[in-house]
């Protein structure tokens, strides 16, 4: 007796839908095993991680404020995977697109400069990412490069340089020789949508992404060819839509929110340039996007909830001396559930008996 993974004869619409929750039950019993491994109590340690959060005020405010550059970079993302095309370094357009914003911040740094400022900041950053984006979109198109591994390669450029600059000449000459740019003016920064937190207009911004990706999807030309060439590129020849054309402008769409993510991030909960200024938003949001189904909607949900173990995971380094790193094994391991679970929507288990075959064949 065998078990063995039959193609169905068509997607299975059930598990499409209950295939995240499968993982994220999945994730929940295998973090339960390592908790116990490390020696904490598992219940406690989940209690920190998923509900304590959820009981203060502040703490809900860290997780829109985590889960915004984690939203806006995977409806970017979305975008990519549902055309077909890989963007696996949505990192480094967020570090670029923080660099170009904060380079206006860090010129007209105590120059009185107007208004101006941060929507200026804001369209550079977007264009940065944007500009990013396209090199690994155009070696695909021109030169067949794997925009997997172009894409991912650049983000240790976008680290390496973005270090550069605040150890060298953006380093703030009274910051004690730590490397970092000067905090930005008033007018450079995001502002606050709650007095006290840390709660900015950044995560009105997030929202607003999530519906225009919606609309752009469920009521455009537009996003019906982008899922055309993404599910049947065959069909999608025949009916005129140029998939190179696609890779281009998703590319750079995912850029340039990757790009204004980064700007937002710095200008808002952080204020100044420094290393670090990501913990690893641009691979987490892979997760978020598949997560969320590549679907507008299920990415807020999934942004929420990764953010959620963000929030949960420094709550649960401080109360139980659990390491911080569990975080990214846990978001590690629910990204690899997630694609198991979605490859049952295609396939299904089924037990095969090759010895019984086998002896009907001799007969």
């Amino acid at each position: 007796m065998q078990l063995v993974l039959e193609k169905r004869a068509e997607r299975s619409g059930t598990i499409a839908l209950v295939s995240p929750l499968i993982a994220i039950g999945l994730t929940v019993v295998t973090m339960v095993i390592l908790f116990a491994i490390l020696g904490k109590n598992p219940l406690l340690a989940l209690h920190a991680y998923f509900i304590a959060p959820l009981t203060d005020g502040y703490s809900l405010q860290e997780i829109a404020v985590k889960a915004t550059p984690l939203v806006m970079i995977a409806i970017g993302l979305s975008l990519c995977y549902l055309a077909n095309a890989w963007n696996i370094g949505a990192e480094g357009q967020f570090l670029i697109g923080a660099v170009a914003g904060s380079w206006i911040a860090v010129k007209t740094q105590g120059t009185d400069a107007g208004a101006w400022v941060l929507p200026a900041m804001l369209v550079l950053a977007a264009a940065a990412g944007a500009l990013y984006a396209l090199i690994p979109a155009i070696c695909k198109v021109k030169f067949g490069a794997s925009e997997i591994l172009t894409s991912l390669m650049l983000v240790y450029v976008a680290d390496l340089f973005l270090d550069y600059l605040v150890r060298g000449p953006w380093r703030d000459p009274n910051g004690f020789n730590f490397p970092t740019t000067a905090e930005f003016d008033p007018v450079a920064t995001v502002p606050l949508l709650i007095e006290g937190g840390r709660l900015h207009l950044g995560s009105i911004i997030a929202l607003l992404v999530v519906a225009a990706a919606a609309i752009l999807l469920g009521r455009t030309i537009k996003g019906f060819e982008i899922r055309v060439v993404g599910a049947a590129p065959r069909a999608a020849r025949f009916g005129g839509f140029n998939a190179n054309q696609l890779i281009i402008l998703t590319f750079a769409v995912s850029g340039a929110l990757a790009g204004l993510a980064g700007i937002i991030e710095v200008a808002g909960p952080i204020g100044h340039l420094q290393p670090g200024i990501s913990p690893g938003y641009g691979f987490t949001a892979i997760i978020v996007a598949f997560l969320g189904r590549l679907n507008p909607l299920g990415i807020l949900i999934a942004g929420l909830f990764l953010a959620l173990t963000f929030i949960g995971g420094e709550q649960a380094q401080i109360a139980m001396k659990i390491p911080l790193d569990v975080t990214k094994v846990f978001q590690g391991i629910l990204l690899f559930y997630v694609l198991a679970c979605d490859s049952l929507i295609l396939y299904r288990f089924k037990l095969s008996f090759p010895n019984r075959q086998v002896a009907r064949g001799t007969h």
